[in-house]
């Protein structure tokens, strides 16, 4: 099993920059990419931002590239979103996303494990 423990979510202003953070433990190897969903009231959860650890690579919504950049350590399984230039309509619930599987997409029902969420909400 795998634990996933977010942190650094808050309230902030439109313009400004907020920096999350995902630390996993129990049986992580075997994790291969790890990443953000969110999901905003009355909406559907969204894939955000996702990073393979093999090669490095990432990948954003469109409707963050740009201003999101995600980061990591493979070592220690650890994820860090860096969201600059925020906007109201970034609020929401982030999630932190950890993939086992190879193969297999990003969408949400291939997603092996979840952290609890934290809450990002970014006033007008």
């Amino acid at each position: 099993q795998v634990q996933l423990v977010e942190s650094g979510g808050g309230l902030v202003q439109a313009g400004d920059s907020l920096r999350l953070s995902c630390a996993a433990s129990g049986r992580t190897f075997g994790i291969n990419r790890m990443g953000w969903f969110r999901q905003a009231p009355g909406k559907e959860r969204e894939f955000v931002t996702a990073i393979r650890w093999s090669v490095g690579s990432t990948r954003y919504a469109d409707s963050v590239k740009g201003r999101f950049t995600i980061s990591g350590n493979n070592a220690k399984n650890t994820t860090f979103l860096q969201m600059n230039s925020l906007k109201p309509e970034d609020t929401a619930v982030y999630y932190c996303a950890a993939w086992m599987g190879y193969g297999v997409g990003y969408a949400l029902v291939h997603v092996d494990y979840w952290g609890q969420g934290t809450q990002v909400t970014v006033s007008s």
